[in-house]
């Protein structure tokens, strides 16, 4: 099966001392781009992008292409409320080489309706200017409480036709994403959830920006190229979801690299303990023998 965009870890970061730590976020970054991964995702949901900060985000970004990952190899995810900053982020990524960028819309001011979301990312687009190409519009009503409508999404594509590379859905509705899939064959459609990824991408799906393949890059991989789904990543996402997902995402990372830094979340989030991610952790044990562990 030939998939457009592939397979890229929403990486989760790893927070030392309030700071992000770029030395450990490049080394697991290279490590899911060594096992497959054909592309890597920071600051999106599972990496806490509303938690950090613009110039922080800055920083980390110019730090880790300095580290020898190519900035080609990076999605860069703006999640942010105002036209200014979402338009200064993107546009800074887009100059220093992302591979694409996962701009989620604005989430404060609720119910938006359709016209002012259209007109929101507009005004970001038309300042962003020249340089824009590769959005990818990011659904994920659960946590933004702003879905982006098929009609909105057809505008964005009429009025910027070079400018939107796909829509990353994380609404997490098997129906609603075969539907973009039918509805929007020119776009990149990317699932967010591993439980039906294989028959997605069986459908017409380009791939995923996923939280799983921080942990199991292998085997989110075979998903999508088998076009099958796996029951045990199946059992394992239920787990998952029955915690506050990016912490318990982000114990699992530190259980497989045995390395306990990375499970601390930044406030808001809690850090989960091992009460909370035994049965979690048990249930990474049969990918051993098919997938190498974390190095």
């Amino acid at each position: 099966m030939s998939l457009n965009f592939g397979i890229s870890p929403a990486l989760v970061t790893p927070f030392v001392a309030g700071r992000v730590d770029v030395q450990r976020l490049s080394s697991h970054a290279l490590d899911c781009l060594a096992r497959g991964c054909r592309t890597a995702t920071i600051f999106g949901t599972t990496g806490e992008g509303p938690s950090v900060g613009v110039m922080e985000r800055e920083r980390v970004a110019n730090e880790l292409i300095g580290l020898g990952i190519p900035a080609g190899r990076l999605v860069e995810g703006v999640i942010a409320c105002s036209i200014d900053e979402a338009a200064y982020s993107t546009a800074r990524a887009l100059r220093r080489g992302a591979h694409a960028v996962l701009l989620a819309p604005p989430f404060y001011f609720r119910p938006a309706t359709d016209e002012t979301v259209f007109a929101w990312y507009s005004a970001v687009f038309d300042s962003v200017g020249t340089d824009l190409r590769d959005v990818l519009l990011y659904h994920i009503p659960g946590m933004t409480g702003v879905p982006l409508s098929h009609a909105v999404i057809s505008r964005l594509v009429e009025r910027y036709p070079k400018a939107i590379r796909g829509i990353k859905d994380s609404a997490c509705k098997a129906e609603a994403t075969f539907a973009l899939i039918e509805a929007f064959s020119d776009l990149d459609i990317l699932v967010g959830d591993e439980t039906y990824l294989g028959r997605a991408c069986a459908a017409g799906a380009a791939g995923s920006i996923c939280g799983v393949a921080n942990i199991l890059p292998e085997a989110i991989i075979s998903l999508a190229e088998s076009g099958q789904d796996n029951p045990r990543i199946i059992e394992l996402v239920e787990e998952i979801g029955r915690h506050p997902i990016v912490p318990m995402v982000k114990a699992l990372v530190a259980h497989a690299r045995k390395d306990n830094a990375w499970a601390f979340a930044r406030p808001p989030l809690p850090t989960l303990d091992h009460r909370d991610t035994a049965r979690a952790t048990a249930l990474l044990e049969p990918f051993r023998s098919s997938t190498r562990a974390v190095a």
